[in-house]
């Protein structure tokens, strides 16, 4: 990997989670995991109650490639209160929400080369007046961009998921479907292989809603209808496009040698198979922003935080992920 000439912020998340715990052995294990130099942004205080490794505080981002391997750089963001682990807390709230605004910002100033979140509370945020369905939406709002033209990205080593919709009860998922939608979740997919993965000419894989992609019409008309004009729309713009395919027949490992990612159309149908595969290196990447923004794919685990049981791969590829994008998003406009 090229280094990149700024580091990536990573916000701690919900002090009271796991968070500041895996981005901590992070720290520990940079060589290991292959990990640039990276900004944590959060309190110190809830590092030092899980972690026992170094800190560094800077007042700069720039500061944070000379104290990388003196230290766990952090540019701090201190709680009223300090929390205690697998203790959510008001203050931790604001402390999360802090945190994440400061890291979007660095990000979007140029002053960072891209931004990692850390698990935070829906329901904490929710009780201090957050009023987005999560991070995804924060981020897209801060940069300017309608939430409903980014697509979440569930990656992996051998698989990347985007479903085109997301945290809606089942029973709402055919009504929610539109040609229109999975067109435009389709081509932000197929934008974001090329911008974030170096991708010239990438393939995607669209599964279908019912048993069997319908059955031609058998078992439901949704493939037919909204399914195969938003493929044929895409086609027609000179992309790669296959499907509609059964999901039961999508993941095994012949199918997905031939895809570079896969658009299912509801939650489960994307992230059961993701979750199957990479459980402990699962990456959120959020697809249309002017920025790289990823996550690991995990909450906030306050049960074992405090515990030292928490597994640092899944913020270890978010890192390494974030990395990879931002390269080749700079080499791609040198």
């Amino acid at each position: 990997m090229r280094p990149i000439p700024r580091p990536l912020a990573v916000s701690l998340g919900d002090p009271a989670g796991i968070g500041p715990e895996v981005v901590g052995k992070c720290w520990d294990n940079r060589d290991r995991f292959a990990l640039p130099p990276f900004v944590a942004v959060g309190d110190p205080r809830s590092l030092s109650a899980v972690w026992d490794g170094p800190i560094a505080t800077i007042d700069d981002p720039s500061e944070a490639d000379s104290a990388f391997d003196v230290g766990l750089p952090i540019l701090q963001i201190p709680a009223a209160d300090a929390d205690m682990p697998g203790r959510p807390s008001t203050a931790g709230a604001h402390c999360s929400l802090d945190s994440l605004e400061l890291a979007v910002g660095l990000a979007r100033s140029g002053s960072a080369s891209a931004v990692v979140t850390g698990p935070v509370s829906k329901v904490q945020l929710y009780q201090i007046g957050f009023s987005h369905p999560g991070q995804t939406e924060f981020v897209a709002e801060r940069c300017g961009i309608d939430p409903g033209n980014v697509a979440m990205m569930l990656a992996g080593p051998t698989l990347r998921c985007v479903p085109v919709t997301t945290h809606i009860p089942l029973n709402r998922v055919a009504a929610a479907l539109s040609s229109s939608l999975i067109e435009a979740r389709g081509r932000t997919t197929l934008r974001g292989l090329q911008r974030n993965f170096g991708i010239e000419d990438p393939v995607l894989a669209v599964s279908g809603l019912n048993p069997h992609a319908g059955e031609g019409g058998a078992l439901g008309r949704e493939e037919i209808d909204l399914v195969q004009p938003a493929i044929d729309a895409l086609r027609a713009e000179g992309w790669r496009i296959t499907g509609p395919h059964p999901a039961d027949s999508m993941f095994h490992p012949s199918a997905r040698s031939r895809y570079d990612a896969a658009l299912c159309m509801y939650h489960d149908q994307a992230l059961i198979p993701l979750k199957a595969l990479h459980f402990d290196e699962g990456v959120n990447m959020t697809l249309g922003l002017p920025i790289v923004r990823t996550a690991p794919d995990h909450g906030t685990a306050f049960d074992i935080a405090g515990q030292d049981a928490a597994d640092p791969r899944a913020m270890a590829a978010a890192i390494r992920m974030a990395a990879t994008a931002a390269e080749t998003r700079l080499f791609a406009a040198a």
